[in-house]
């Protein structure tokens, strides 16, 4: 079976083309509506009005310009409108499984069939964490959708269905979120379609009023000869309060380093912009910084992760084991561990004793050593006592002190495993 590529068991709404180089969003239809609504009237334009307008510029051939014009700054709405549509917008990847160190396991009462109370393990998780950006708080909720805490200033979009960092708006007319790294390309294609609408408004009025010339100043007459510059002068004016309108809308909120979605949340809820740096750095910020790369990489093969036990299983067997009263690790190996050390501490004793007061006691008098049975000292009451006392060193060995540590070691991490 061959392996698949990211794009091809993408979670998200997202619609790729071109092997996952391409990415639009679920309504990328509407590009179509959005292509017809520019490429049309500029066709019109250059057909019914430029052409015509070339014998009123006839010096040094600047009539030809009025229609190099049009159709090179025509090109450049379109370039803008394909990188604001086709890219990545700035999307969070998902995460495989929610963070576990955010759990907190709590245990309630419930009744079961005998009517007998039984105690259940629950999840506890923060839906909502504070983090500190330019010295004051600001609130992050956790996406259940994507299993993350979204950065500042990200928000779910509920259209394509991802966690987008910058998080604007979602606009219909081009297809796409528009975020992080596409903000500066829709802005510069909102702008650019309204110089392109002034443009063909001024020219469209200015052949009126050549034609008008022509027939004596009569404006009717005018208007019956090029019908296309009167429709093309209402479709620009009209087209002028949406995108100009938004164009004016989106400079104010450059200057004030806000996003559209912040705007009428931060309104409503009467809070602090704490990303205003000063309208000059604003604008520097959102239209001269590099874009950063995305964290996506639609083409490469997915990699296939061993499953792990969810949270709540492992919540449930913690909750077990303290219910069953065994709240220690069951650790075989440790044990063995244990009784070896025991050994190599009574031989160091032994061999002490034997230094300091001779091999001259009977052997099957009580000896002053840990006995492994009992697992505690025999302490001889005669008049070596004293002698034994001073020579019996609690002290543990290098040898003894090495094989702690790798006790120790090994018991932390056994108890951690078990944890797991």
């Amino acid at each position: 079976m061959a392996a698949k590529r990211v794009y091809q068991v993408w979670k998200g709404s997202n619609k790729f083309i071109c092997g996952g180089r391409l990415v639009f969003g679920p309504d990328a239809r509407s590009l179509l509506v959005t292509l017809l609504l520019i490429i049309v009237p500029v066709i019109i334009f250059c057909v019914c009005v430029a052409r015509h307008l070339r014998h009123e510029f006839s010096s040094y051939n600047s009539g030809y310009a009025i229609l190099a014009v049009a159709i090179l700054f025509t090109v450049h709405v379109l370039a803008v409108l394909f990188l604001t549509s086709s890219g990545d917008p700035g999307i969070v990847p998902r995460n495989p499984h929610p963070p576990e160190e955010e759990f907190r396991y709590d245990s309630s009462v419930s009744v079961d069939a005998g009517g007998a109370g039984r105690q259940t393990p629950s999840l506890q998780f923060p839906r909502i964490k504070e983090v500190i950006v330019n010295g004051l708080a600001v609130r992050v909720k956790y996406c259940e959708t994507c299993m993350l805490y979204r950065p500042p200033r990200c928000s779910h979009c509920s259209i394509c269905n991802n966690c987008v960092e910058r998080f604007d708006h979602h606009c219909p007319w081009v297809g796409q979120c528009i975020g992080l790294r596409n903000y500066r390309y829709f802005f510069m294609f909102v702008s650019s379609a309204t110089i392109l609408c002034i443009y063909v408004f001024s020219l469209s009025a200015f052949y009126i009023k050549v034609l008008m010339d022509n027939y004596d100043g009569t404006v009717w007459k005018a208007m019956k000869e090029s019908p296309a510059s009167v429709i093309l002068m209402a479709y620009c004016f009209i087209s002028l309060w949406f995108v100009g309108g938004l164009t004016g809308f989106h400079l104010y909120l450059i200057g004030t380093n806000q996003t559209t979605y912040e705007n009428f949340r931060y309104r409503a809820d009467g809070r602090i912009n704490v990303f205003n740096r000063g309208w000059l750095n604003n604008f520097l910020e959102v239209l001269c910084t590099k874009v950063r790369p995305s964290r996506n990489n639609f083409r490469a093969f997915v990699r296939e992760e061993a499953p792990r036990p969810h949270a709540a299983i492992i919540g449930r067997e913690r909750e077990a084991n303290e219910l069953s009263g065994d709240r220690r690790p069951k650790v075989e190996h440790d044990l063995d561990i244990g009784e070896e050390l025991l050994k190599i501490s009574q031989r160091r004793n032994v061999e002490e004793d034997t230094r300091r007061n001779g091999p001259a006691h009977n052997a099957s008098e009580p000896d002053s050593i840990m006995s492994a049975d009992h697992r505690a000292p025999t302490i001889r009451s005669d008049a070596r006592h004293s002698s034994w006392k001073r020579s019996a060193n609690w002290e543990i060995a290098q040898e003894v002190l090495a094989n702690s540590n790798v006790t120790e070691s090994r018991t932390y991490v056994t108890s951690k495993e078990m944890r797991q």
